[in-house]
């Protein structure tokens, strides 16, 4: 009995001795819910950070509260072509480097204003090599707020979503009206 333990024991050690060199924990995953994309972890929370930068969180939850950031990468692999693409991941491997010349730190590391002055100084970029950068901040801007205000968040609870308008009413009071609604 004890010799088929044994024998067990040396067998699992074996299978796992054969499967160690093939985990390669050295680089960092890459997301694969992007297919066209090489989206690691680290940048997805940088776009977070970068979206959470453009509406950020206040009175009402921030693009990165409401998942903005998947929903820019999933529409710029599903939505725009090829070479928007490689421009667009082209513009954001390049723009810690930017963060990091125009602030002397990192992007994460800042604060808000200084996050602020950053992307905003990166959309109004007028030189030919940062065209990508460019490209990269105004398609994160333009999905940033179409996600936002796409959001279930915003359509049900800020601003509630009315398929049919409502009743014909012909004397109301202005200040009986009740909160604005958007008509489909």
């Amino acid at each position: 009995m004890n010799r088929r333990d044994a024998l067990r024991s040396l067998a699992l050690v074996t299978g796992g001795l054969v499967l160690v060199p093939s985990c390669d924990f050295s680089q960092e995953d890459i997301l694969e819910a992007y297919d066209r994309l090489k989206v690691t972890p680290s940048m997805k929370s940088l776009l977070a950070k970068i979206a959470d930068t453009i509406i950020p969180p206040g009175e009402i939850k921030g693009a990165a509260d409401l998942e903005v950031p998947d929903f820019i990468l999933v529409m710029v692999n599903d939505c725009l072509d090829e070479n928007a693409q490689k421009s667009f991941m082209n513009g954001f491997n390049g723009f810690e480097d930017y963060a990091k010349s125009k602030s002397g730190s990192a992007f994460g590391e800042l604060d808000n204003k200084q996050r602020e002055e950053v992307v905003l100084t990166g959309l109004q970029e007028e030189s030919e090599d940062k065209n990508e950068l460019r490209a990269f901040l105004g398609t994160t801007k333009r999905f940033t707020v179409q996600g936002f205000l796409l959001s279930e968040y915003i359509q049900t609870e800020i601003k509630p979503y009315s398929l049919i308008p409502g009743d014909y009413q012909g004397e109301v009071l202005i200040s009986s009206l009740n909160s604005e609604k958007i008509n489909g």
